[in-house]
């Protein structure tokens, strides 16, 4: 049999679109392609967004800002020094960008320069973590990505 040219346009149209629908339905049914947001409720996250950029520069106004150094022990979230230590208040979260599994939230309550996140939480890889805490009223905001 003879294919003229009309049918092998038509051919490899069909072909294509059958290319495309695999990959489709392979991307959608597949679980190693499932991603999750950074949170379920996106859209109200969105509306505190002005609140975060100013506890943000509220931080970065700071004569000396948190650090963050890693031990033996675990993760040391060091608060600034001119700061009394016991009226800190807030809370530390680390997100685990590959597993929301391995999310945590940590309060901050502390009576000496440093809060302790322990070794044993903290698996290897990317974590991104954010500090959010409050001094005389005045709100903070820490965030740095971290790669253990």
């Amino acid at each position: 049999m003879k294919i003229n040219w009309g049918t092998g346009i038509v051919i490899a149209i069909v072909a294509f679109i059958g290319f495309i629908l695999y990959f489709v339905i392979t991307m959608s049914t597949d679980k190693t392609y499932s991603y999750d947001l950074v949170t379920d409720k996106y859209y109200q996250q969105e509306l505190k967004y002005q609140q975060e950029i100013d506890a943000k520069k509220n931080a970065t106004e700071l004569k000396e800002n948190i650090t963050i150094n890693r031990t033996e022990k675990g993760l040391n979230i060091n608060f600034p020094k001119d700061f009394e230590y016991n009226m800190i208040k807030g809370k530390v979260f680390l997100y685990r960008p590959s597993n929301k599994q391995l999310d945590f939230e940590i309060p901050i309550s502390i009576s000496n320069k440093y809060l302790l996140v322990p070794e044993k939480r903290l698996l290897d890889g990317r974590w991104n973590i954010s500090v959010a805490w409050s001094y005389n009223n005045k709100e903070y905001l820490f965030k740095k990505e971290l790669n253990l």
